[in-house]
């Protein structure tokens, strides 16, 4: 006869790994998120993604601002990594080791760390910008900032007896980042935007426990309900286009019917899961020229969502055509 309470306690034990491993990243980003735009965001934003500094300017750099932007994210990096560490590993922690998590959940949850870190890094490379530093330094603050904020946790959760070392985890961070340096590097603007879009699925009824019981938690919880998205406008390939500059269109993966971060799991549940890959048209609101400071801010920030949409979406079930799609 099988361990039945042995495997409830795995699969409780499991989900609350999972659940924590998201809420850290997220919490991670929504400390930066409140910091920048509480902090810095109103008067410093440009009105695109793009660097507009001449690295070879002798107009000497702001330190003021330099130093006030160090000591901020200083605050917050200690004061992320000590609040997580006082919430999540409570137990005492051991020798270090490695869980492959890479197969799990339709590689979704490694999209997440992608966008998570991207957008660390964009945000925080747009405020060093603003002190007047060189490019190069720019991009490397940006880049670093990006990887920083989630590299302790992911080695924390390697000491960690309820967690593991996620090499797949590590390598999606260090990719975000560098999908916003190497676009910098390459074209001194971002060409190609990545974006997420949310909508609720009937699946986190099945099993609220582990994809979200209330609003706010469905949006984090449920991948079955989230897409990531890389938006991108032929004007920014095309210089001498006709084409509008902030009209933009967008790839997107998702999955369904995933009720367990294992596939065969969820198969054994009665569902099949499969993934979801859209085409769709965007806007990128950084493109929209304006004057007013408060509107370029407002842009910038929400430039890391995907508008709703007409969108083609492409599945094993065939093609299908959603009018409005988030």
């Amino acid at each position: 006869m099988a361990d039945i309470s042995g495997d409830v306690y795995v699969r409780n034990h499991y989900n609350l790994n999972f659940i924590c491993k998201k809420w850290k990243s997220a919490i991670l980003y929504q400390y930066m998120f409140f910091f920048l735009v509480g902090t810095f965001a109103p008067p410093v934003y440009g009105q695109a993604d793009s660097t507009g500094i001449d690295s070879t300017s002798a107009e000497r750099p702001n330190y003021k601002m330099l130093r006030g932007i160090f000591a901020g994210q200083s605050v917050l990096y200690l004061g992320s990594i000590y609040g997580l560490s006082k919430a999540w590993y409570q137990n005492k922690l051991t020798n270090f080791t490695i869980q492959d998590d890479s197969h799990e959940w339709l590689q979704m949850d490694k999209m997440g760390h992608v966008y998570t870190s991207y957008q660390i890094a964009r945000h925080t490379a747009a405020l060093y910008q603003q002190t007047g530093i060189s490019k190069k330094q720019m991009l490397v603050y940006g880049a670093i900032s990006g990887i920083l904020f989630q590299t302790p946790i992911e080695i924390l959760d390697g000491f960690s007896p309820d967690y593991g070392f996620s090499p797949g985890d590590m390598a999606a961070n260090v990719t975000g980042s560098l999908l916003y340096l190497g676009q910098i590097a390459l074209w001194d603007e971002i060409k190609i935007q990545p974006k997420f879009s949310f909508h609720f699925t009937s699946l986190a009824s099945v099993r609220p426990g582990l994809l979200g019981e209330s609003v706010t938690e469905r949006w984090l919880k449920d991948y079955n309900g989230q897409t990531y998205w890389l938006s991108a406008s032929p004007r920014s390939f095309f210089k001498n286009s006709n084409w509008p500059a902030w009209l933009c269109f967008s790839v997107g993966y998702g999955m369904e019917n995933m009720v367990s971060a294992e596939r065969y799991k969820s198969i054994e549940m009665g569902y099949k899961p499969y993934r979801q890959y859209y085409l769709s048209l965007d806007i990128d609101l950084t493109k929209i020229k304006t004057r007013n400071k408060l509107l370029r801010t407002i842009g910038f920030m929400a430039n890391s969502i995907k508008i709703p949409a007409p969108t083609l979406q492409i599945s094993q079930k065939g093609i299908d055509f959603k009018p409005f799609y988030f």
